[in-house]
C-alpha cells in the first residue's frame, strides 16, 4: 500500500531563529536578496538579507560550524529558509520563455525549462520547510571562499557533489568533501546535484511548507 502524504503551508515563524545570532562567526551572503541570482531580480519574500533556519536545524549547523572552525573555516550561507512565495517565483520565471538575461552566467549549457527538469529547481522546495540551506566554507588563512570548482547555483554537471571530471582539482574535490563531512556528521543529508545544498535528516516540519517573509524583525514581533 503507498501512503499518500499530505502537506500543508505555514505562516507561524515561532519554531525559527536568526542564524546570525544563533551562530555568530558565521559569513552571510543572501543572493535571492540582491539582483545577482539566476533570476536577475531580487525574489519574492525576501525582506532583509539574513539567514532564517528552524532551530533544530541551526543547533545541527552550530555543531557543524565549531568542526570547521578548528580546521580554520568559517561557513559562509547562500540561502537557508525560503518563502512558499519565493518557490512561486520560481516557477512563474520557469514559465517566461523571454526571460533569460542570466543565462551566461548561471545556467549558459542548459535550456531553461532543463533546470526544473533536471533538479535543479524544485517546484516545491525543501528550503521552505525551514531546515535546508546552501553554503560554502570560508578560508580562514586565505581569506576568501574556498575553491569548490564552481560557484554556488551553476547549474550543471559540475556542481554535482561527486563530480570527478578534467574541470574539477584533486584540491577542489577535497574542499568539497571537507564540507560534505562535518554536514553529514551533525546531521545533515547532502543532495545529488549540488555540492553546496544540505537538509537536516530528522527536520521538525518534514510536511509543512512555511510562507512567512525572511525578515529578523518579523520572528521578534
Amino acid at each position: 500500500m503507498v501512503t499518500v502524504r499530505s502537506s500543508r503551508i505555514e505562516a507561524d515563524p515561532s519554531g525559527f531563529v536568526v542564524l546570525a545570532e544563533f551562530i555568530p562567526h558565521v559569513i552571510q551572503e543572501i543572493r535571492y536578496y540582491t539582483t545577482y541570482n539566476f533570476i536577475g531580480d531580487r525574489i519574492d519574500g525576501y525582506e532583509e538579507p539574513c539567514a532564517l533556519l528552524t532551530a533544530e536545524a541551526a543547533r545541527a549547523l552550530r555543531s557543524a560550524a565549531s568542526e570547521l572552525i578548528v580546521q580554520g573555516y568559517r561557513l559562509k550561507i547562500f540561502d537557508a529558509y525560503r518563502p512558499a512565495c519565493a518557490v512561486r517565483h520560481f516557477a512563474l520565471w520557469g514559465l517566461e520563455d523571454q526571460d533569460i538575461r542570466m543565462k551566461q552566467y548561471f545556467y549558459p549549457d542548459l535550456e531553461k525549462q532543463e533546470l526544473f527538469s533536471k533538479g535543479y529547481i524544485a517546484t516545491r522546495s525543501s528550503h521552505s520547510r525551514g531546515s535546508a540551506l546552501d553554503l560554502t566554507l570560508f578560508d580562514m588563512k586565505t581569506g576568501r571562499e574556498a575553491d569548490m570548482g564552481g560557484p554556488f547555483d551553476f547549474f550543471g554537471e559540475i556542481s554535482h557533489p561527486d563530480y570527478r571530471g578534467p574541470c574539477l582539482t584533486d584540491e577542489q574535490y577535497d574542499n568539497r568533501m571537507i564540507l560534505r563531512r562535518a554536514m553529514v556528521r551533525c546531521g545533515f543529508e547532502p543532495y545529488e546535484c549540488e555540492w553546496w545544498h544540505f537538509r537536516l535528516a530528522d527536520e521538525p516540519y518534514p510536511e509543512t511548507y512555511f510562507e512567512f517573509p525572511i525578515s529578523a524583525k518579523y520572528l521578534r514581533k
